[in-house]
C-alpha cells in the first residue's frame, strides 16, 4: 500500500482513538511531571543467520498469537499498513485503542532498521509518548543476536516507582516480538516446531 507523505493521507485506515484512559488521567494528576527521556532494550539469541531473520522482521502488530495479558490490556494489536522496506516509508500500526504512525529513518539490510514515531493516539499520552525505536541484528557465529530498542518520553514521577513498571511493559512487548520472530525464523526439522531464542534483558541506554 502506498502512503502519502503525511499521516492524514491514511484517511479511513486510522482507527478512531479511544478517549483518554481514566487511570492515565488520574496517574498524571497525582504523579505528573516534566517529560523524561527513557530507553529500554531487550535482546535475543536466535539460531539462524541475519538474512533469514531479516525476512521475518515483524513489528508488534504483525506478530502471530496473543500478547501477554498486561501488554494486551495496554495495546491490543489489529495489524499494520504501509511500507517499511525503504527510508521515508510510513507504517500505520493499528490497535483496538487507537494508532501509532512510524516513519522509517534508517535501513541497512540485513542488520538494522530504525524508525521515528510521528503520531501517537492511544489514550495514554499523559503517561508516556513513544518517540523512536530500532531493530539491530548482529551475526554471532552461525546464529544472530537481535536487539530491540524503544525510546520514549515518560511523564510520571517519581521515576523510581514508574520506571520499573514501564520497563516491565516494554520488555514484555520486546519479548513477544522476539519470540514471534524466533517461531517463524527457526525451525527444528526433527520436531517440526519452532525453537525460541534465548531472551534476556539488557540494561537501559
Amino acid at each position: 500500500m502506498a502512503i502519502g507523505p503525511y499521516p492524514e493521507a491514511l484517511g479511513s485506515t486510522l482507527v478512531p482513538p479511544v478517549k483518554e484512559r481514566i487511570w492515565c488521567r488520574l496517574a498524571n494528576f497525582l504523579c505528573g511531571c516534566a517529560a523524561s527521556d527513557e530507553s529500554v532494550a531487550t535482546r535475543a539469541c536466535i539460531e539462524t543467520a541475519p538474512e533469514s531473520i531479516w525476512g521475518e522482521m515483524a513489528f508488534y502488530e504483525e506478530v502471530p498469537g496473543k500478547p501477554p495479558m498486561l501488554l494486551a490490556s495496554l495495546l491490543s494489536p489489529l495489524g499494520t499498513e504501509g511500507d517499511k522496506s525503504q527510508v521515508g516509508g510510513l507504517v500505520i500500526c493499528r490497535y483496538q485503542q487507537g494508532n501509532l504512525v512510524k516513519r522509517i529513518t534508517a535501513l541497512e539490510k540485513p542488520y538494522f532498521i530504525g524508525f521515528d514515531v510521528i503520531k501517537q493516539r492511544l489514550g495514554i499520552e499523559r503517561c508516556a509518548i513513544a518517540r523512536s525505536g530500532s531493530y539491530r541484528i548482529r551475526r554471532r557465529g552461525a546464529g544472530s543476536e537481535v536487539i530491540l530498542t524503544t525510546n520514549y518520553q515518560a511523564l510520571l514521577d517519581p521515576r523510581w516507582l514508574w520506571r520499573p513498571l514501564e520497563k516491565l511493559a516494554l520488555h514484555q512487548l520486546h519479548s513477544h516480538i522476539l519470540n514471534g520472530m524466533c517461531r517463524i525464523a527457526v525451525e527444528t526439522p526433527k520436531l517440526g516446531t519452532a525453537t525460541p531464542g534465548c531472551i534476556y534483558r539488557e540494561e537501559e541506554t
